[in-house]
């Protein structure tokens, strides 16, 4: 047995984080906090296949023990993986689950923090991590790659003690390249994102100029011919719990002309996932588009995606209403209920599978209406918040820092939100020299400033980077504070489905 509790490794090893420590019979695995920086720190004993394995410094402990001193690199994080199975990311079905995307790679030890407080909440129910998310724009924005996402996040779940099953996110990918880079890094769950090929214009063209339209469809992708497609779906009746759907033909032609492409595109993109010989489960992604998904089209998209043989364990489709950036829900809430129903009716008759909340962070009113809706059957997709309550930690320890960045994000913003679906008016901003510094971090809350700051990180971190994650990195006990108190916010209506 090793010979020395946690308590005692804190005594030899100041600054040990003591949620990071386990025991395992004669080995030690932790991270310390140094002036240098953090390492990895393995007790093991003399000739213990560990201390080959991980890269660092040997030295003696004592008569039956080495000490090796490693990085945190990708190699020791590959290495960690496989020695501590849990933080190897797996698939997680249909289990209630959310997403935490991390645009500086610093938040997990917070989102760890918060999905571990929620354990010890009475009544509270399971909710699955997926600690290890980021979209390829979003890594373009930030200079990090698949490998950089799946090294961060593991190093993160190591530190806050995660000990639980976790998944990984290639969040919206549209070629077979974001695939491979993503499945040679371990990601377990792949969102496709066929956007680019749904055609919003079928919602209201003319049906003569729709019919025109199906036939330049992908029909030899699709595996069919619009009269097959059409004679499939035309005034076809499906009944869905308490409720009755029937597709009009012109529906129909609608539906196949705004969502045929984008189907043979799933198709594809599923296929090669496939073929990569992978653990991997496939959630297909509608939401970044101009108009809302029908319920008609709905269940277009999902029984042309059985027909094809494509197996998806969520679909986030573009609810009514508006799902901005770091901001809640603009809408009504009552028309949203019911569109919820809808959806989540069609998800059991056709699966059963997850409805998936895409630009999920901040909408506290929607929460218990999908979680309601899907009886908990749901996947919750957050990404941007992250980094504004790291913002909104750099305001209460270092304003001057906060000033710089809230004048850039006035001076990007008509840039930066193009490829965003967001209404922040930059005038609304307010100017920072007119703030007091026990102002700055309650500016967040208002919606123009937050959507503002949101969408023009890219911007932030190329220019002050290094100043946003020096300034975290020597305050992260009120960074990881931030991140866990408002992700227990988002996660508790998921807990207490």
């Amino acid at each position: 047995m090793f010979p020395l509790s946690v308590a005692e490794l804190q005594q030899r090893f100041p600054d040990l984080y003591s949620a990071s420590a386990i025991i395992d019979q004669d080995t030690a695995l932790f991270m310390q906090r140094t002036p240098q920086g953090k390492r990895l720190v393995v007790l093991a004993p003399i000739g213990h296949c560990w201390l080959d394995r991980f890269s660092g410094g040997t030295q003696v402990f004592n008569d039956q023990h080495m000490l090796k001193i490693g990085p945190l690199d990708a190699a020791n994080a590959h290495v960690l993986r496989s020695v501590v199975p849990n933080l190897n990311p797996v698939p997680l079905g249909l289990a209630t689950s959310a997403g935490c995307g991390d645009r500086l790679g610093l938040a997990t030890p917070g989102h760890v923090r918060a999905f571990n407080a929620m354990k010890t909440q009475a009544g509270a129910q399971p909710v699955a991590a997926i600690f290890m998310q980021q979209s390829i724009r979003e890594m373009t924005r930030t200079n990090r790659t698949p490998a950089d996402v799946m090294c961060d996040a593991t190093w993160g779940a190591f530190e806050g003690g995660w000990r639980d099953r976790l998944g990984a996110d290639a969040d919206h990918l549209k070629t077979t390249d974001d695939i491979d880079a993503c499945a040679a890094e371990g990601f377990s769950f792949y969102t496709i994102d066929p956007g680019a090929h749904v055609d919003s214009e079928a919602d209201t063209a003319p049906l003569n100029l729709i019919k025109q339209k199906a036939q330049a469809l992908r029909w030899a992708d699709l595996e069919t011919t619009v009269a097959e497609m059409i004679k499939r779906y035309a005034g076809r009746t499906f009944d869905l719990e308490d409720r009755r759907l029937v597709m009009s033909e012109e529906a129909a032609w609608r539906a196949a002309v705004k969502y045929g492409n984008a189907i043979a595109h799933v198709s594809l993109m599923y296929r090669y996932l496939v073929s990569k010989a992978i653990r991997f489960e496939l959630e297909v992604s509608v939401d970044e588009t101009d108009t809302p998904t029908s319920h008609a089209e709905h269940v277009f998209i999902v029984s042309e995606l059985k027909r094809l043989g494509v197996q998806w364990v969520s679909l986030a489709p573009r609810y009514v209403g508006r799902f901005e950036k770091g901001v809640d829900y603009i809408g009504d809430l009552k028309e949203l209920q019911v569109d919820l129903a809808g959806h989540a009716a069609i998800a059991r008759a056709f699966g059963p599978y997850k409805l998936s909340l895409h630009s999920g962070s901040d909408k506290f009113g929607v929460y218990p209406l999908i979680v309601a809706a899907t009886r908990g059957v749901v996947h919750l997709k957050t990404a941007g918040t992250s980094y504004l309550e790291a913002l909104r930690a750099i305001a209460r320890v270092n304003a001057p820092l906060f000033r710089e960045l809230l004048a850039l994000a006035i001076e990007r913003y008509p840039t930066d939100r193009v490829s965003y679906h967001v209404s922040a008016d930059v005038k609304r901003v307010a100017r920072p020299d007119a703030l007091s510094e026990a102002e700055l971090p309650g500016i967040l809350d208002q919606l123009d400033t937050r959507e503002a700051l949101h969408v023009t990180f890219g911007s932030a971190l190329a220019q002050y980077g290094d100043d946003i994650r020096g300034t975290l990195r020597t305050h992260e006990d009120e960074h990881y504070a931030a991140l866990e108190a408002y992700f227990i916010r988002h996660l508790t209506p998921f807990a207490r489905r």
